[in-house]
């Protein structure tokens, strides 16, 4: 017996050597005994093992979310949303949260505004942005995190242009794909947000005064719950759909929301051409998609047109409607087996099943840590404007610096999803104050009375005013400029007044993307900061004293007035036509942003790309080279200056024009950010595929190369020209 034994024991470890026998690899975490938490099966052979064994009524609760916060939490520790599970089989619950500038279920560290990370023109900062606001989403139980938010600024008067990366759709693929790997690198599962077209808020009749009370808002022209986006192929393709497409392709993305707007008659939560057709045929993507909150009009439009979950509460998902949909044949038992083996799918995929539920305690977030990660954050994004005179950095002849208005003690967040309450707040006033020392004299005044606030500037040796506009989620701005909203008091008056009294004025603008500045010319030294997030105190005053190069360029451009704007054009652009703006004609085309102005001849007050730096650069020895289907351009940046700082020399091509297809005069195609000692070089090279070469040719239905000769220029701005240079393609010549 313990020969034959011991025969049979040889040949079963023999055969398992030799993969015929497998032992089963169980999954470490909340999975429980089951067939499908064999983790070396596929994540679809799992789901399918799963989903044969939910019945009917638990498939249908998936479908829709089930509240918004635990029993027993304090009303300001919410989830985003929350997706029970099914205890039966171990089907574990799942939270969501919003997540833009990290979570907003209690406090966060108050990271800045994703604009302000749009302006550091750096990838690698993203992924450490993406990382941060994940992880504190997960140190709060979540395992969905609600960004980011990709949506370009078609125009600046958007309410949740601060949520985004701004007007250019190469800028924002890239720190889109950096984002979600950053994020999905904690185990989190990102979500891309808004497909497709959220471009605006909608127009109130206040001008824009109630659009920080509500994240629904009051909007009454082109409001995103029935807007109706008209884009030909060319442009989404082109314009809206590259960095979501990355996001899937690149990122891996885990969930895509959709949006609340129509896209060419056809609401964007069941809009089967972009749903299925363009997401999933054309991309291969595997993850689900959720409705954005309230976004779902019909309960069988939304299964039968590619939405997989609505988030709580419910509207077309509510297990009622689909069991009525069911009974009357409107939507299939098919197509519900689908929609839950997308997610059930994509939970495998990322490993919710295989460990434990992460658990709701944000005591362990590392506030020191994510708190460097913001300030960084702000320092690389602060983008300086104008220096006259070099009064900035501030020079150790400084003895005393008046410091004007009520925003420099506030901690600013843009409404809605990306406002979050930080942990503490350090302000702008604190960071000045800390940083002069007590060698140097800080007074304070809350710019209420202009000239007042001129008499305390005229006394200091340097005048530092600080001036906001208002962003939010559920209205756009009445207008550009920061008498908008009224509330914050007539900040134009207050800055040239303090002009007047100071010459060595500093402007600080804290904006959340556009605002006009008529007093540019007046001031001594603009400094665009953004929304700069709980450490911009520190930051701020890094950069004003000279301890770090600001290193931020333009994510949008600054017009020189708001009727340059390529929506300004007619009310059909935007709002949109009608009595309540509802349908929104996108006939500029690709012709957004900088392509607008150049395509126009406009100059506004600050190109796309600008920002300045406390030294100076020199580009040479271009280089443009034709490999395979694609190219390489290469180029030296030396530092001529007499300080460290950092240059973010970038590329633009302007392809060829064919027969009814205008091409832009330049688009950005490539940037570096490199820091620099004086007098050091390094060289940068762009890499150009073939992707980065085509046009969507509308007529054959693909991405094409045209034949003829493309410009090359490689700059600091997209109105700058240091280099140029050629690049035949499709076999043009030049």
């Amino acid at each position: 017996m313990r020969a034959a034994g011991s025969a049979v024991l040889s040949l079963v470890l023999g055969l398992s050597v030799l993969g015929a026998v497998q032992v089963p690899a169980q999954a470490a975490g909340r999975c429980g005994d089951h067939p499908w938490c064999d983790t070396s099966l596929s994540p679809d052979r799992r789901a399918d093992l799963l989903l044969a064994e939910l019945t009917l009524d638990e498939k249908v609760g998936l479908l829709g979310g089930d509240s918004l916060r635990d029993t027993g939490k304090p009303s300001d520790q919410t989830h985003t949303g929350i997706q029970d599970g099914v205890p039966r089989l171990d089907v574990p619950t799942i939270n969501y949260s919003d997540g833009p500038v990290g979570p907003r279920q209690g406090r966060s560290i108050g990271l800045p505004a994703p604009i302000a990370l749009a302006a550091g023109f750096d990838p690698a900062l993203a992924a450490r942005f993406g990382t941060v606001a994940a992880s504190e989403a997960k140190l709060k139980g979540n395992d969905v995190v609600y960004a980011p938010t990709v949506d370009i600024v078609r125009t600046p008067r958007a309410g949740r242009t601060f949520e985004t990366f701004g007007e250019d759709t190469y800028l924002t693929t890239r720190l889109g794909v950096s984002w979600i790997q950053g994020a999905q690198s904690t185990g989190v599962i990102a979500n891309v947000k808004h497909f497709v077209g959220n471009n605006q808020e909608g127009e109130e009749p206040t001008g824009g005064e109630l659009s920080s009370l509500s994240p629904l808002g009051i909007p009454f022209r082109g409001a995103r719950y029935l807007q109706d986006a008209i884009i030909d192929e060319r442009t989404l393709r082109e314009t809206y759909l590259p960095q979501f497409e990355a996001a899937v392709k690149e990122a891996k993305v885990g969930t895509v929301m959709c949006a609340y707007n129509r896209v060419n008659s056809e609401f964007a939560c069941q809009n089967r051409t972009l749903l299925e057709d363009v997401l999933r045929k054309d991309w291969g993507f595997q993850g689900y998609t959720i409705g954005d909150y309230l976004a779902l009009h019909s309960t069988a439009g939304g299964l039968n047109n590619g939405l997989d979950f609505e988030p709580w509460p419910p509207i077309g998902y509510q297990p009622a409607l689909i069991r009525t949909a069911l009974a009357l044949g409107r939507v299939s038992e098919r197509t519900i087996d689908l929609h839950v083996h997308r997610m059930l799918r994509t939970w495998f995929a990322y490993g919710v099943f295989d460990r434990a539920a992460f658990r709701d305690d944000d005591s362990r977030i590392d506030r020191v840590a994510d708190g460097a990660v913001a300030q960084r954050v702000a320092e690389q994004g602060a983008t300086l404007l104008r220096n006259q005179g070099g009064v900035l950095p501030l020079s150790s002849s400084v003895r005393s610096i008046a410091v004007i208005g009520r925003s420099s003690t506030e901690f600013i967040a843009g409404g809605g999803s990306g406002s979050v309450e930080a942990f503490e707040v350090h302000s702008i006033l604190d960071g000045i104050r800390q940083r002069a020392g007590s060698g140097v004299k800080v007074t304070y005044d809350d710019g209420s009375d202009p000239a007042r606030a001129a008499a305390v500037a005229r006394a200091a040796d340097v005048a530092v005013v600080v001036v906001r506009d208002q962003y939010g989620e559920g209205a756009d701005r009445g207008c550009l400029s920061l008498q908008c909203p009224r509330r914050h008091g007539d900040q134009d008056a207050l800055v040239e007044a303090v002009a007047a009294g100071q010459p060595r004025t500093v402007a600080l603008v804290q904006s959340g993307g556009v605002s006009l500045l008529p007093w540019r010319d007046k001031v001594a030294a603009v400094l665009q900061v953004w929304y700069p997030g709980a450490y911009g105190g520190p930051a701020v005053a890094r950069v004003l004293f000279g301890d770090v190069d600001p290193g931020g360029r333009l994510p949008v451009t600054i017009p020189d007035a708001e009727s340059q704007l390529p929506t300004a054009v007619s009310p059909a652009r935007y709002p949109g036509a009608g009595p309540l703006g509802l349908r929104t004609q996108y006939d500029e085309g690709i012709f957004v942003g900088y392509r607008w102005y150049d395509r126009q001849g406009l100059r506004p007050a600050y190109p796309f790309g600008f920002g300045l730096s406390y030294t100076t650069f020199r580009m040479s020895g271009l280089s443009v080279e034709r490999r395979d289907t694609g190219a390489t351009v290469s180029a030296t940046v030396t530092n001529t200056g007499s300080r460290t700082g950092y240059a973010v020399p970038q590329l633009y091509l302007g392809l060829p024009s064919q027969r009814g297809v205008e091409q832009p005069r330049s688009a950005l195609k490539g940037f570096r950010k490199v820091q620099l000692a004086p007098g050091a070089s390094t060289r940068v090279t762009f890499s150009l595929d073939e992707r980065a070469l085509s046009y969507w040719d509308a007529t054959s239905d693909r991405w094409r190369v045209g034949p003829g000769c493309a410009s090359v220029t490689v700059g600091s701005s997209s109105r700058s020209a240091e280099l140029r240079g050629t690049l035949p393609v499709g076999g043009g010549r030049c």
